[in-house]
């Protein structure tokens, strides 16, 4: 979801035809292009040109599940933020969707005093205009070299770097080679390109059985680092929520969702949702090389426990009882709960950030 995306077209049908046609010219001409390309060039469209969430979308996200998920990452945020002496701090999402999670997270967080400015890293002019609908006043950002410098930042992913490209490198052959897609007519499938130095991949992987795959994602890298970079020299701290593991690991992850069911990842590109699961362990390596203090990886659930869902979903209950809100708990944190991770990394000079331990927030 970063990055400037195509000019969007008059209509969807007529664009999911254009986009896959000039890829296949792209590469009838000049040959097959990494997964990684494909993934990038298909989700700045699919993004560009529709709000793929809820009911009628293609996937819905933990805010979108609850308000519970946004009230109590806006209080992890204020709780943090009036532990560092209440500074000039601003809010930053990155891939904020419709602005749900911010809208509840500010609604909860303005109860302690905590308003801060606004500002979301966000490309696709459909999902600006629903997020203008729900954070009045936000800035936008086309990346993250944008955001404020004279502040503290306060930066919240959620479900943002599974979206971002992955390259990904095949055992094959007795050697390692990246994976590209080839095209004919307009059928796209992976295939394994140019050779690899064994040295790129991690020593105890080298030797994995042929067709394994590995996956590795510069672009959230390079963000997550450079957000770390800011976080240590301006103070504040980055949440990153998302499914994942830690790393490096063999798999295959990259997936394809449409109409909130699985689909073929090559098939219409740019109509389809495409992620990757995301390596915990390798963003906090490269957050690693910053000035910043790394909070454990934890579950979804865990950490949402340690916020007090429980307490909150409870009062959600009795003033609204014919919500079914213990199932709505139950998904944030039982069947999300440890598929999907959660760290943090917050400047040196910060206190250390709630829910990554036995207690929630401070007294």
């Amino acid at each position: 979801m970063t990055g400037p995306p195509p000019t969007p077209p008059a209509s969807g049908r007529g664009e999911e035809a254009s986009l896959a046609d000039r890829l296949a010219r792209a590469i009838t001409l000049a040959g097959p292009i990494p997964i990684a390309q494909f993934m990038a060039a298909a989700n700045a469209h699919y993004y560009a040109t529709r709000d793929p969430l809820g009911q009628h979308g293609d996937f819905t996200t933990s805010p979108e599940i609850s308000q519970m998920f946004g009230e109590l990452i806006g209080l992890w945020a204020a709780d943090l933020w009036d532990r560092a002496g209440r500074p000039d701090a601003a809010w930053v999402e990155l891939g904020p969707g419709r602005g749900t999670l911010t809208a509840d997270a500010l609604r909860a967080a303005a109860k302690a005093g905590f308003v801060p400015p606004v500002h979301f890293v966000e490309t696709s002019p459909v999902l600006r205009a629903a997020q203008a609908e729900r954070v009045p006043g936000a800035t936008w950002h086309d990346d993250v070299t944008t955001l404020p410098e004279d502040c503290p930042l306060i930066v919240v992913a959620n479900e943002f770097f599974d979206a971002l490209p992955v390259r990904q490198l095949v055992r094959y052959g007795g050697g390692w080679a990246e994976r590209y897609v080839a095209c004919q007519d307009t059928l796209f499938l992976p295939i394994a390109g140019k050779g690899l130095p064994a040295e790129i991949i991690p020593a105890g992987l080298r030797d994995a059985p042929a067709g394994s795959i590995l996956e590795t994602s510069p672009a959230s890298v390079a963000i997550f680092r450079a957000l770390a970079r800011r976080v240590a020299h301006q103070g504040g701290a980055m949440l990153t929520v998302d499914y994942g593991y830690e790393g490096p690991a063999i798999g295959d992850t990259l997936q394809a969702v449409r109409g909130h069911a699985f689909a073929n990842p090559f098939d219409q590109p740019g109509e389809n949702d495409l992620t990757a699961h995301v390596d915990f362990a390798t963003l906090a390596a490269a957050a690693s090389l910053e000035d910043v203090r790394l909070s454990p990886v934890v579950g979804q659930g865990a950490f949402l426990r340690a916020l007090g869902i429980d307490a909150r979903a409870a009062a959600l209950a009795r003033a609204a009882p014919e919500r079914d809100i213990a199932a709505d708990r139950d998904r944030l944190t039982v069947a999300m709960g440890d598929l999907f991770k959660v760290l943090a990394v917050s400047a040196p000079t910060w206190p250390e950030p709630a829910g990554f331990g036995p207690a929630g927030f401070a007294a």
